[in-house]
């Protein structure tokens, strides 16, 4: 496979999987990857950075393009705009790549799509676009808004409302952060093996490895080709999961024979590191709504070989009976905006709306009015999300306090990408009163 043919060809049908079909990125670029497992090192690493980074910078890439066609971005077809929207990023952001080489591979791509006749328009947009790539006007900082969404590649509506919770400094923190290019980070369980060995077969398998400055038992990963193509992973000597994503079983603080409950567990790391904690002891009971997303949870289990943990499909919506007043630990990490992790799924700040936020703060509040009921008297509750809205995170722990009763709120944290380690994520624990 040529990488300057066929990885384009392949990229292309990746990014309208995600932008005309509505697939996930972080799902599209798997299924892809998985598919095309002979490709080299070198070419998965091309197609997955210009996927993420034609997804990450999508708003200024049709800034650019709207200066230099007389078609807007938005009126274009969706293939041509696809192939041009890439084509711009690796002219603008990719060095490495000849600009010769963007330019007519773009045209070849868009003529064996069956679009001869617009080979001279993606030509002549491209050579324009190459000879000026340098002095392209950007709009003023005066036109606050607008000039943030198109120089961080985020939605208007987005910045309006992060900038109405926080101030600007911290909001370009966060859209700064958001385009930096990170290492993937994993969690390791100590009873099984030692910080020290796992760093010795990491290496052998040609990982660059980082230890983490705050977490004894969390390493950040870079330089290899893809997990599943390691040892170590497939042995279960760690499972990926944020630094911030952590903090929840810090928080629980578990100790041994507890019961607990983890009601939106997949794809499990939560409840791995809780049943991790309990060294043996105890039960965690991993749920989710679906069997594909309880397959995941399953599939990390058993790469774990943990024994005090399983996997149940359940609707977090519905009553357990059974379970009311059982649980030592809650675990309510539930469906939320996403806002905290655009550095790793970009695709997720155009797919989400305001009215889509609504939509969540409700169905978040009928979750706890439900799985709250699953805490036995002086046991722990623990909300968390991965965005950064208010309303998703401290205002529902308001809600929360005032309307299922018993509940005392101990520590809450909202961690800002750029500010702190980790993802945007946000976590409370409560203590349920009684005896």
């Amino acid at each position: 496979m040529s990488a300057y043919t066929d990885s384009r060809e392949l990229i292309l049908e990746i990014l309208l999987q995600i932008t005309r079909d509505g697939e996930y990125s972080h799902i599209a670029l798997k299924h892809a990857l998985d598919q095309y497992q002979y490709l080299d090192k070198k070419e998965r690493a091309f197609i997955t950075r210009v996927v993420n980074g034609t997804l990450e910078r999508m708003i200024e890439l049709d800034y650019i393009l709207d200066q230099f066609s007389k078609v807007k971005a938005s009126k274009m077809k969706p293939v041509i705009r696809t192939i041009l929207r890439s084509a711009v990023y690796q002219l603008k952001y990719m060095d490495s790549v000849p600009d010769s080489a963007v330019c007519n591979e773009s045209v070849k791509l868009a003529a064996k799509r069956g679009f001869k006749g617009l080979r001279g328009f993606v030509n002549g947009v491209l050579r324009n676009i190459s000879r000026n790539i340098g002095s392209i006007s950007y709009p003023p900082d005066e036109d606050r808004i607008h000039s943030l969404s198109v120089r961080y590649s985020l939605p208007e509506w987005i910045l309006e409302q992060w900038l109405s919770e926080y101030d600007e400094a911290a909001v370009r923190a966060m859209a700064e952060e958001f385009l930096k290019e990170k290492p993937v980070t994993v969690r390791f369980n100590p009873d099984r093996i030692s910080k020290e060995k796992l760093v010795h077969i990491l290496k052998a398998e040609g990982v660059c490895v980082k230890e983490d400055d705050t977490l004894p038992y969390a390493l950040h990963l870079s330089g290899y080709d893809h997990l599943s193509g390691l040892l170590s992973f497939r042995q279960g000597y760690y499972q990926v999961q944020d630094i911030s994503s952590m903090q929840v079983a810090e928080y629980a603080e578990a100790k041994e024979g507890d019961y607990i409950i983890d009601v939106c567990a997949a794809p499990g790391g939560k409840a791995l590191h809780m049943a991790e904690q309990l060294h043996g002891t105890g039960h965690v009971e991993a749920r989710d709504l679906t069997e594909y997303k309880v397959g995941l949870i399953r599939e990390n289990i058993a790469r774990s070989g943990m024994t005090n943990i399983e996997a149940v499909p359940w609707d977090a919506l519905r009553l357990d009976e059974t379970a009311v007043g059982k649980a030592d630990i809650v675990i309510a990490d539930l469906p939320c905006s996403g806002l905290g992790v655009l550095g790793r799924k970009p695709d997720l700040k155009y797919k989400m709306t305001r009215a889509g936020q609504k939509d969540l703060v409700w169905l978040q509040r009928k979750m706890l009015a439900v799985v709250s009921q699953y805490v036995k008297p002086q046991g722990k509750l623990i909300y968390s999300t991965c965005t950064i809205h208010r309303e998703e995170n401290e205002e529902n722990a308001r809600w929360l306090q005032e309307h299922c009763g018993g509940f005392r709120l101990i520590r809450e944290r909202q961690i800002l990408p750029g500010r702190d380690a980790g993802d945007g994520f946000y976590l409370a624990l409560f203590r349920k009163e009684g005896s």
